[in-house]
């Protein structure tokens, strides 16, 4: 069972509104949570940017969430493994500019800065046995998966299955696109790593969302709700329906059926989903999901229909997180001359044969210089 219901804006009032009668719908904490427990909420700040441009989980949302929690009588710990280098110091600047150090603030809720990581051996998945997980989604007693509905380049969707990867410490994640680079794989290992700590309760911040080329990159598109389960799978079917995907054109929803994980139809309680449904939401540029299941196309040489990252050299800046970040190791910095003064800045060159288009660049570039454009083939194929 997913409920839904309406919230227009991230006003503390129309948040804590929308919140209760979420709580009262899911029958309260207490089937879920014990009081004294610790909650963890993995957020989902997948990089340092701010609220506005819906690319995290919002913090009015995080704090109004977290003050039910505390009042249920938890202590509450808001903390995410974001992309990229994983210490404190990135810790305290992503949580700043995300907001979430004033949500914490504002809930009494603790901010994580635990950046140990954990062993699980013995995990019962389909592509994945053993685990290195972060050490703050296993010192609480409950997990709350506390996601935002967003565009995926490689997954074309995100939400609270996707928002459990953050459980995978910082540069580590890197390691699972280099052993799964298959989108089917990645998926299958996704949903591993959602069942080996499974949150207890999701929370979808779908207020405003990000379509075009998410996670990070897109721009905010109004959605008007906000959504919980016990199910991140079956929260995820409804949320990816709200803005036009179905199960065969989400991979973890694919994925999520073939293991039984999620019905084929959920029930829903609350507002309806067709009240929020956005038909013109804009997937990434190079996702065309209606062209990517059977037909012709997959009888053509992969290699002329995979997309491949494009680099806006004007933008770029040569921070060099791309090459940093990249599973691979397939993107360099070479210095390049520049302007009227003949200045050298470092730009990144790509190896594309190497390249695993896990789009990393792309999500996790600070500037947004960094896209992923699709075949000519799909191109050719969508003017038909």
């Amino acid at each position: 069972m997913v409920t839904i219901h309406r919230c227009e804006n991230y006003q503390t009032e129309m948040i804590e509104r929308a919140l209760s009668e979420i709580i009262e719908d899911i029958g309260g904490f207490a089937p879920y949570i014990k009081k004294g427990e610790t909650v963890l909420l993995k957020v989902n700040l997948v990089m340092g940017k701010g609220p506005e441009l819906a690319a995290t989980t919002h913090p009015a949302f995080v704090a109004a969430l977290a003050k039910r929690l505390k009042e249920y009588g938890c202590c509450v710990i808001i903390g995410d493994s974001p992309g990229g280098p994983f210490n404190t110091a990135m810790l305290r600047r992503i949580y700043k500019i995300t907001g979430m150090q004033q949500a914490a603030e504002e809930s009494g809720a603790k901010l994580s800065f635990n950046t140990e990581s954990v062993q699980l051996s013995g995990v019962a998945g389909n592509r994945l046995k053993n685990l290195t997980v972060t050490a703050m989604s296993q010192e609480a007693d409950k997990v709350i998966s506390v996601c935002k509905l967003k565009t995926h380049g490689m997954m074309t969707y995100t939400g609270a299955v996707k928002n459990m990867f953050g459980t995978i410490p910082g540069t580590m994640k890197a390691e699972y696109h280099v052993r799964m680079p298959k989108m089917e794989d990645f998926a299958d290992a996704l949903i591993d790593i959602c069942e080996a700590r499974r949150p207890v309760l999701s929370f979808m911040d779908a207020v405003m969302g990000m379509e075009g080329d998410g996670p990070t990159s897109g721009s905010p598109r109004k959605i008007g709700a906000v959504l919980a389960s016990a199910s991140p799978y079956e929260l995820d079917m409804v949320a990816a329906g709200l803005i036009g995907l179905g199960e065969q054109q989400v991979p973890t929803l694919r994925a999520a059926a073939m293991r039984n994980l999620a019905p084929c139809a959920v029930q829903t309680k609350g507002d309806t989903p067709e009240e929020f449904t956005v038909r013109d939401f804009r997937m990434p540029e190079h996702i065309h999901t209606d062209l990517s299941q059977g037909g012709f196309l997959p009888k053509i040489g992969m290699k002329l229909l995979r997309p491949k990252v494009k680099f806006d050299l004007g933008r770029c800046v040569g921070c060099g997180d791309c090459a940093a970040n990249c599973p691979a190791k397939v993107i360099v910095m070479k210095e390049r001359r520049e302007g009227e003064k003949n200045s050298r800045l470092r730009k990144p060159v790509v190896d594309y044969r190497s390249c695993i288009r896990c789009f990393c660049c792309q999500e996790l570039c600070p500037q947004s210089a960094v896209h992923v454009k699709e075949s000519w083939i799909f191109k050719l194929a969508n003017k038909i």
